[in-house]
């Protein structure tokens, strides 16, 4: 036997809708959802978009100019930006308390913002990400796809 697909298949298509928005209002109370809709609040409309797309905004520190690059992540998420997008140092440092990413993050871009010298005088530094280079090459070779990794 069919089923109609008329009122019923509107129910099904309604009841899905109704528990996505009930879903989405019940993420929102979680200590995660306040803290990320705390720190949205506070990105200008620009940092905000970037966030949502990519995952990380760019602040400028307000002692030196640098562009820092604040990723997701709770530690070790910070690097700086040279003028051609490119991550550099990487920098850690996280409040006292046990804080949720959204608090962290939202810490962190203080800071940059208002005391970027104190900020950066407490983190932990470490070497940006790393660029790989075949043996023998120089570093202004580009990778091919007739270099062999392995000699044979």
């Amino acid at each position: 036997m069919k089923r109609k697909s008329g009122p019923v298949g509107r129910w099904n298509l309604r009841s899905l809708a109704v528990s996505t928005l009930y879903q989405a209002a019940k993420d929102e109370k979680t200590i995660h959802g306040r803290s990320m809709r705390l720190l949205r609040s506070w990105l200008s409309p620009e940092q905000r978009t970037e966030f949502d797309a990519k995952g990380y905004f760019d602040v400028v520190g307000c002692d030196t100019g640098r562009r820092y690059r604040i990723r997701r992540g709770t530690s070790a998420n910070i690097n700086e930006v040279d003028n051609c997008g490119r991550l550099g140092r990487g920098w850690c440092f996280v409040p006292l308390g046990g804080l949720v990413e959204g608090d962290v993050m939202l810490a962190q871009k203080i800071a940059i913002e208002t005391d970027e010298e104190r900020a950066l005088s407490i983190a932990n530094s470490f070497p940006g990400p790393m660029r790989w280079r075949l043996p023998g090459s120089r570093p202004s070779e580009a990778r091919s796809s007739r270099v062999r990794l392995y000699p044979g």
